[in-house]
């Protein structure tokens, strides 16, 4: 079993920047599979960036490249979301999900809140 918790949604105006973070504990490694996925309200969850896990290769969503960073700390099994130039559509729930292909679907978060204002 995998638990994941994530932190560091809020308010931030446009053009601002916010940091998540996203710690995984329990049976994890360093070659799972760490990402986000974003909800807005009345749409559907889709999917942010991911990162691998020793080669640490990135995979971002074209709307948040240039702007978002994912990155990890395998020795903490935390991966990070560096939000930069935030714009309103950005605001939703953020998910993060640990995946480590033994299992049928990944393990997810509780979500954190990001909400940008215009």
């Amino acid at each position: 079993q995998v638990q994941v918790v994530e932190s560091g949604g809020g308010l931030v105006e446009a053009g601002g920047s916010l940091r998540l973070s996203c710690a995984a504990s329990g049976r994890t490694s360093n070659s799972d599979v760490m990402g986000w996925f974003r909800q807005a309200p009345g749409k559907e969850r889709e999917f942010v960036a991911s990162i691998t896990g020793s080669a640490g290769t990135t995979y971002y969503a074209d709307f948040v490249k240039g702007r978002f960073t994912i990155s990890r700390d395998n020795a903490n099994n935390t991966a990070y979301l560096q939000m930069n130039s935030l714009k309103p559509e950005d605001t939703g729930v953020y998910y993060c999900y640990a995946y480590n292909g033994a299992t049928p679907s990944p393990y997810w978060g509780q979500g954190t809140q990001v909400t940008v204002s215009s």
